[in-house]
């Protein structure tokens, strides 16, 4: 037997020896983790450091998500932190908007600038062709913008447009509008402000925040806090939150410091010692979540929360997904809240006929909902819509 032969048979049967998570066991270490088996007593801040952020391109969601986490949670309490900077909305993991402390904005968005640097600008070549510019002129000159005033994309490509009028405007605003996601940029307020309504308007995270971004940030910590809060999981689970590639050197170095285990179709899962792994059958209420909710989009391997089937249900072709309720910890239906005048009604849309049981605790869940979302409604009701 080759040298590279027995390696490759000693590594399978210490594979074959690890402990076995069944999906349900997945579920409710991913339930407990998510502060979604038990409401915590954790602070807005401490949730955020915990969750390693929050999902939050539409801003409205993450006040949705706490509530379903936290135990006593307010509107008042998160909007806060956005006024005082204590939270900021960054676009950071997949590409996307997320809401985190100052300390995760300054290290997450330099770890993750390779995912920009991947996706965007996009088709923006063709643009900054027709504008005569070049790449890192225009991105030194946008963020020095931006730094001295906060603005949004169309004013900010307005803005350059009027300073080179000898330039092709429209092509000027399109470059703009492409490259800003490359800049390490932030959403100020009012955006994110429960209740508010407001354009997204930029600067830079150092200008907002007052200090400096890290400097080649290591992945190994985001990699132990995301198993911390979504693990046990695979390494492609890693890759898929972050959109980051390459992380399979890192997890191998850091293997010392972990647990491993299996699922049941084989995959080497890894864990952070200590991390919460409730007893399969621990009772798992009802709880809703918002759309693009962390808790489903952070799997190669969705299927400890989601069937692929139901995924297929709740997303469009535009890439938007409806929020979501579990039942037994798993995504059971979809709901959504409507107002008219003074009444205010969530309609509940399960994938499958409720029994009596769960339909009364997800109708008080409902209510409670609605109540938070809805307070100066003065009639509130819960609609339980036959499934499709």
């Amino acid at each position: 037997m080759s040298s590279s032969t027995f390696v490759g048979a000693k590594k399978k049967k210490a594979s074959a020896a690890l402990p076995v998570l069944s999906q349900r066991a997945l579920n409710r270490a991913l339930l407990t983790r998510q502060l979604l088996l038990e409401r915590s007593a954790m602070t807005t801040g401490e949730a955020l450091e915990h969750l390693v952020g929050m999902q939050s391109q539409v801003p409205a969601h993450p006040y949705i998500a706490l509530w379903s986490r936290l135990a006593r949670f307010t509107t008042d309490d998160l909007s806060a932190m956005m006024r005082d900077r204590s939270a900021a909305r960054v676009p950071l993991m997949r590409g996307t908007i997320h809401l985190v402390t100052p300390r995760d904005a300054l290290y997450l968005r330099p770890l993750t600038q390779p995912v920009y640097e991947k996706v965007f600008p996009g088709g923006g070549a063709v643009a900054l062709n027709k504008a005569g510019l070049e790449h890192d002129a225009l991105l030194a000159v946008m963020q020095e913008r931006i730094e001295h005033a906060p603005a949004t994309a169309a004013a900010l490509g307005a803005t350059l447009a009027n300073e080179w009028p000898e330039r092709d405007g429209k092509a000027i605003v399109d470059a703009v509008r492409r490259y800003l996601p490359l800049l390490p940029i932030l959403q100020i307020p009012p955006r994110g402000v429960w209740g508010a309504s407001h354009q997204p308007t930029w600067t830079t995270i150092e200008r907002w925040l007052g200090q400096p971004l890290a400097r080649d940030p290591s992945p190994d910590a985001a990699i132990l806090r995301y198993l911390a809060a979504f693990g046990p999981a695979t390494v492609a689970d890693i890759q898929q939150w972050s959109r980051l590639t390459g992380l399979r050197p890192h997890v191998a170095r850091l293997r010392p410091r972990l647990r491993a285990f299996r699922n049941e179709r084989g995959q080497e899962l890894f864990d952070v010692p200590g991390a919460p792994l409730p007893d399969p059958e621990t009772p798992a209420p009802p709880r809703f979540l918002p759309g693009y909710d962390n808790a489903l989009l952070s799997h190669a391997d969705r299927a400890r929360i989601i069937s692929e089937e139901r995924r297929r249900a709740i997303g469009s072709a535009n890439g938007i997904f409806d929020a979501t309720f579990l039942l037994d910890g798993f995504v059971a239906g979809t709901w959504r809240i409507e107002r008219q005048q003074r009444a205010a009604t969530i309609r509940l849309r399960p994938f499958a006929p409720l029994d009596p049981g769960d339909r009364a605790a997800l109708a008080a869940e409902a209510m409670a909902l609605l109540r938070f979302h809805e307070p100066d409604a003065a009639d509130h009701d819960v609609r339980v819509v036959a499934p499709d």
